[in-house]
């Protein structure tokens, strides 16, 4: 019998989870609402729910958002590599928490399983050295500011599934949303940068600002107000002032509404432009994520405005975070396929 391998992919406020028997899906399914009214209180309480009807697994398998400077591919998580990943927390403070959690959620469940953390950036260690660095001192770059780059899950995912050779942007687009420069199956360049708050904008996270933004706002606003502001209050919501849901706003006769919607695609225009230009052309544009996979409309207004970048294949694909987190737990571990 196949080792049962248990995938669990933490967000901010959900947890969904897989389980798997080689390359087979036995249960799986998501908790939302986590720490809101009528939810569970913790992602502890959500793990523990969704392990309460899961057969005892063999091994277990945690997306981790960022693992900073130190840790950039699967590894097996112990004590040492607990105390590398609370370091982390700064990088992603919205993501990494409720993945720690669940970490010592399970080990309380299981104290005798092996459990491996999985990291969104490794897929763009590969980065080179033009793209990865920031143009601010090298003081600066030992600090572990520099560009790391996100959603690799679900760029690896894409990459091996549909096999594309030669030029290829991805774009997950979803309430976070990214996109990256894929060369023959290697991530070249990407655009969320040092956090997952950069890069175009979002459902609620506003992209990339004028650096000279933050320093005018710290005139009046403190830091945690503008954290807040950045992550949580702009993108398609600060923008619409009613919803970050894309669906709603597509339906909406609103003119701020309209406009969310226009600087969205406006933005992931320019996005596949410049990484276009990285790549030094596109032979495949792939769209993933919930409005990547589910939003003909926006992949429409994206791909319309792109006639000038020549003759390009597109597609669209479902992601399956959940199975590359299982793959990268049987590759490590050696355990049964």
């Amino acid at each position: 019998m196949d080792a049962v391998i248990l995938a669990l992919n933490c967000g901010s406020s959900s947890l969904k989870y897989a389980a798997f028997e080689g390359e087979r899906r036995t249960a799986g399914g998501a908790v939302t609402g986590i720490g809101v009214e009528g939810g569970h209180a913790t992602h502890a309480e959500a793990v523990h729910a969704a392990l309460d009807g899961l057969r005892p697994p063999d091994a277990v398998g945690h997306r981790f958002v960022h693992g900073g400077p130190k840790l950039l591919e699967p590894v097996r998580i112990d004590d040492v590599v607990l105390k590398v990943l609370r370091e982390a927390v700064p990088f992603a403070p919205l993501h990494l928490p409720p993945a720690l959690s669940a970490v010592e959620a399970v080990a309380r469940r299981y104290p005798h399983v092996v459990q491996v953390a999985c990291f969104d950036t490794s897929f763009h260690r590969s980065l080179p050295e033009v793209a990865r660095r920031f143009p601010l001192p090298a003081t600066v770059d030992a600090l572990g500011v520099r560009r790391y780059g996100f959603h690799g899950l679900s760029y690896e995912w894409a990459t091996s599934e549909l096999r594309l050779p030669g030029r290829v942007v991805v774009a997950h687009l979803g309430n976070g949303a990214s996109m990256c420069a894929v060369k023959d199956g290697v991530s070249i360049d990407t655009t969320m940068g040092l956090t997952p708050a950069g890069g175009f904008m979002m459902g609620t996270r506003s992209g990339d600002l004028d650096p000279g933004v933050i320093v005018f706002l710290l005139e009046t606003m403190s830091r945690e107000k503008i954290g807040r502001l950045v992550d949580h209050e702009s993108g398609l919501l600060g923008v619409s002032g009613t919803t970050a849901d894309m669906k709603t706003l597509l339906a909406s006769e609103d003119p701020w509404a309209r406009l969310a919607v226009e600087m969205f695609c406006y933005q992931a225009r320019k996005s596949v432009g410049a990484l276009t230009a990285a790549l030094g052309g596109l032979d495949a544009l792939v769209f993933t994520g919930g409005i990547g996979e589910h939003a003909a409309e926006i992949r429409d207004r994206i791909r319309g405005g792109l006639a000038h970048l020549g003759s390009f294949v597109v597609h669209v694909i479902a992601a399956d975070e959940e199975r590359v987190i299982a793959r990268h737990v049987r590759r490590l571990l050696g355990v049964a396929a």
